[in-house]
């Protein structure tokens, strides 16, 4: 599925897969009818796990995107397949999926192979949620400058269509962990005016994806962050 580089060093297949999830997922949501069966049937999204290098553990809680994706299922008609997988930035298979998450504790480090890598996934129309798990936002923040080093991370505003792209944010982002009990924040990186990174801090949403007896959040955390989960996942597939 993947093609050689383009001449300006991107990966083509990336907007195409995009494009072809995003055209299904936005006819979804407004109406059911606007796309053919077929199509669905060959657009189901996968979120792929970002593995890193430094010490922090990309790893845990893999139940997360599994539930993540289940609850997307039950509430918006966006096809998606809800298994647990992970990509290595430095691989071709980056390119296979329009939206990535990344979380863990601890340090983040990339390799130059994948700063290029991930900042072409990015130029193509890739997207990349970040979940500060709590003990990975100094060196998120010093890699992400190293893959788009003209770019500083700016609080998004409570209108921003990220919080409104399904369910309805008023306020931003939830709180759903108290980590250092400071206000949570939703940051972002953008290219040609649209919001390619997301990256949440003081709040951790994912957790509140993990099965339940992981963390045991009350029941209206948990579904506060399944919502916001699911408006990341409608707005990077419908920008």
């Amino acid at each position: 599925m993947v093609s050689g580089r383009s001449e300006k060093g991107g990966f083509v297949p990336i907007r195409l897969i995009i494009l072809f999830v995003s055209l299904f997922c936005v006819g979804a949501i407004a109406s059911a009818q606007r796309m053919p069966a077929p199509v669905a049937q060959q657009s189901a999204m996968k979120l792929a796990r970002v593995k890193y290098s430094g010490g922090g553990d990309w790893y845990n809680d893999p139940s997360s995107e599994i539930n993540l994706l289940r609850y997307v299922r039950a509430h918006t008609n966006i096809l998606v397949d809800p298994v647990y997988e992970f990509v290595d930035l430095g691989t071709d298979n980056l390119f296979l999926y329009p939206v990535i998450f990344m979380t863990g504790h601890g340090t983040v480090n990339f390799t130059e192979t994948e700063v290029r890598n991930l900042r072409a996934y990015l130029q193509n129309g890739g997207f990349l949620y970040i979940d500060d798990d709590y003990g990975m936002d100094a060196s998120v923040r010093k890699e992400l400058k190293r893959v788009l080093p003209d770019q500083e991370l700016q609080e998004l505003p409570f209108d921003h269509p990220i919080y409104h792209s399904h369910f309805d944010f008023p306020n931003g982002l939830p709180k759903i962990h108290e980590h250092d009990s400071k206000v949570p924040q939703g940051l972002g990186l953008f290219l040609d005016g649209k919001l390619c990174v997301f990256y949440t801090v003081e709040t951790n949403p994912s957790d509140g994806w993990a099965d339940v007896e992981v963390h045991n959040d009350p029941p209206e955390k948990r579904e506060a962050s399944l919502k916001i989960g699911t408006n990341i996942i409608v707005y990077a597939l419908t920008r």
